[in-house]
């Protein structure tokens, strides 16, 4: 079983929150098929960016936003 994973980050409005300042400018670092990876990608992105204290990157969990065991949603069967 493939477990995908998004590395993104942007400049955060207050780096207390989780609200970015300007989601036109968030950067996608890449989609990633293992947490290992993504945990790579993410850590060098944060180090390269550890003097501004506004950055901030994250790995989202993209294999936990979708359970092949249940239909799919109207907008998938779309298609």
């Amino acid at each position: 079983m493939q477990r995908l994973h998004l590395v993104f980050g942007g400049e955060l409005v207050d780096p207390t929150k989780n609200v970015f300042k300007d989601v036109n400018d968030i950067h996608i670092v890449g989609m990633f098929p293992d947490y290992a990876s993504a945990y790579d990608a993410w850590k060098s992105e944060a180090q390269r960016t550890v003097d501004n204290a506004h950055m901030r990157y994250f790995i989202a969990h993209i294999h936990r936003l979708r359970d092949e065991e249940q239909s799919a949603s109207p907008t998938e069967e779309l298609g």
